[in-house]
This record gives structure tokens, C-alpha cells and sequence, in this order.
């Protein structure tokens, strides 16, 4: 391979890479740190302490749900409650225009039956008061 300069394409000798790996090995020292490890009553008592929060935090979730679940029910309940009450406000108003004697009337002409020459009004009171067909 030619070099032109650049040293990474330059080949270095074999032995001379034996004898730098040798030197780093020679003059290299490790040093091994041995850690006590953690005493298993103190293990125990993490586990349990962590045990405790993830069933804290799961029942604080699972309240939350319940809650979230409520108010769309409460939701729910009070939209039907409000259309009740709208249709009854609309059959309280059917009611009073049907039971308005000239609205009574009015349809009962319009089926074809006329009125009774005898009794020409009539009132809440008068229930005698009969329409016959002609």
C-alpha cells in the first residue's frame, strides 16, 4: 500500500505492535473494588415499602375511575331528567289546548259531528251535554 502522507494508511511493523501491547500490559494495574452488597432484611423492607406504594397509588386510580365513572352516569341521568321535564311541559300545553272547549269544538266539526240544538254551550259542569252526528 503507498503512503502519502496520511499515517492511517501507513502499515506499522508486527513486533512493534507486540511490544507496545506488552508495555500497556506491564505497566497497566487494575484495581478491584469489592461492594458489600445490600443486607436481605433491607431488601425486605424496600420491596415492602414499594409494594405499599404501587397498592397505594393502584387504589388512589381505581377511586378516580369510580369517580370519572359516576359523573357520566350523574351526566347521563340529569340529560334524561331535563327531556322529561321538556316533554312534560309540551303534553301540559297539548292538555290545556285540548281541554279548551271551542279547540273541542272546532275538532268535532271537523270529524263531521254537529251540535246538539238543545245544548248550545257547554260547560265543565253540564256533562249531559251530547254532539250527534247529522
Amino acid at each position: 500500500m503507498a503512503y502519502y502522507g496520511n499515517l492511517a494508511l501507513r502499515p506499522e511493523p508486527e513486533q512493534e505492535q507486540k511490544q507496545k501491547v506488552q508495555r500497556a500490559r506491564a505497566t497497566q494495574t487494575t484495581t478491584v473494588t469489592l461492594r458489600r452488597s445490600i443486607p436481605i432484611g433491607e431488601k425486605l423492607l424496600y420491596l415492602l415499602t414499594i409494594a405499599i406504594v404501587v397498592f397505594i397509588a393502584g387504589f388512589i386510580i381505581l377511586r378516580y375511575a369510580q369517580i370519572y365513572q359516576m359523573n357520566g352516569q350523574i351526566q347521563s341521568l340529569k340529560k334524561s331528567y331535563n327531556q322529561t321535564i321538556e316533554q312534560n311541559k309540551d303534553l301540559q300545553r297539548q292538555k290545556e289546548i285540548s281541554s279548551d272547549s271551542t279547540e273541542i269544538i272546532k275538532r268535532a266539526t271537523a270529524m263531521g259531528m254537529v251540535q246538539n240544538p238543545e245544548s248550545i254551550t257547554a260547560s265543565k259542569d253540564d256533562q249531559n251535554a251530547v254532539a250527534m252526528k247529522p
